[in-house]
């Protein structure tokens, strides 16, 4: 009796691989998700999470203190950035806003703090980059280099501190604005404007060149819509759950929220990156039973 069970369970299931890889749209998605679990993507995507969640506080450190170099007499324009940069950051803005300030002190630990910042920055980078590598399967000795990808790290921070202002500045605007329809729609497009630039950045610097351009912008829109609607998840997280449980487990629910955010976002980031791989080289439609391909790299 169970085995007939398994063998109608068997064939029902076959008979909805063969439906799938009959239609194209719908072959085309199982693929992506058919190659995202053979690329242990889940796993690739918490490690960029694990590094992010040890990064956030260090880079935001190095962000405010050459903002304070760069805005030196200005305390009205630091403050307004500030505000628009962490106080409307999903989930962790808040707190940040209360408790990040510039590092101050000697010069020379000065240097030392920005560098500290930098370098646990870099580790959120590489993650990224061997991502990138192992979805594309680029060989060992087409990586970048031990400078190389460093170097790419670096110009990456660089440009996610520019963006981030004009990304999240835009979410907490959607969010707090309870004007016309015109006003949210304006705050919309300049949020996923800032959003698009960012993963842009992100897609472009973190692939190897032998990567063409137009072969990463179909994760970039995905990527980029993605995002936008877990910002505004986390601004809905932080208004209905953290707020209300402050008196009780109110640093849980923070941890919680900020680990369940990075984590998605680092969800987001690897299956965008499998769409742009499976639509480049067109590897639908796929069996969900066939066997992993080996790696080449």
């Amino acid at each position: 009796m169970s085995s007939s069970i398994a063998s109608n369970l068997s064939e029902r299931i076959h008979a909805i691989d063969r439906f799938q890889m009959r239609r194209p749209r719908l072959s085309a998605a199982v693929a992506v998700l058919k190659k995202y679990s053979d690329d242990q993507g889940a796993h690739m995507g918490a490690l960029i999470a694990f590094y992010a969640f040890f990064s956030i506080v260090p880079l935001l450190l190095a962000f405010v203190t050459i903002l304070g170099f760069v805005l030196q007499g200005n305390r009205e324009a630091q403050d307004s950035v500030l505000h628009s940069t962490l106080s409307q950051f999903p989930i962790i803005g808040t707190q940040l806003q209360a408790n990040v300030h510039s590092i101050k002190g000697s010069p020379v630990s000065l240097a030392i703090g920005v560098v500290g910042s930098l370098l646990a920055g870099l580790g959120l980078t590489g993650a990224a980059q061997n991502t990138f590598n192992r979805v594309w399967a680029v060989p060992a000795d087409r990586r970048p280099s031990f400078v190389g990808w460093r170097l790419r790290g670096l110009a990456t921070i660089a440009g996610l501190g520019l963006l981030a202002i004009v990304s999240t500045a835009a979410a907490g605007f959607v969010t707090a604005t309870t004007g016309g329809a015109v006003a949210v729609l304006a705050g919309v497009l300049l949020a996923l404007a800032g959003n698009l630039l960012l993963f842009f950045l992100v897609f472009r610097l973190m692939t190897v060149e032998e990567v063409p351009t137009r072969d990463l912008l179909p994760g970039v829109l995905l990527a980029t819509v993605l995002w936008q609607i877990l910002q505004h998840l986390g601004s809905y997280y932080v208004d209905h759950v953290v707020r209300h449980a402050r008196d009780t487990s109110g640093l849980f629910a923070f941890v919680l929220g900020l680990l369940t955010w990075l984590y998605l976002g680092g969800q987001v980031t690897v299956i965008a990156a499998e769409l742009n791989v499976v639509r480049a080289r067109r590897l639908w439609p796929r069996s969900l039973f066939a066997r992993s391909p080996p790696d080449p790299g």
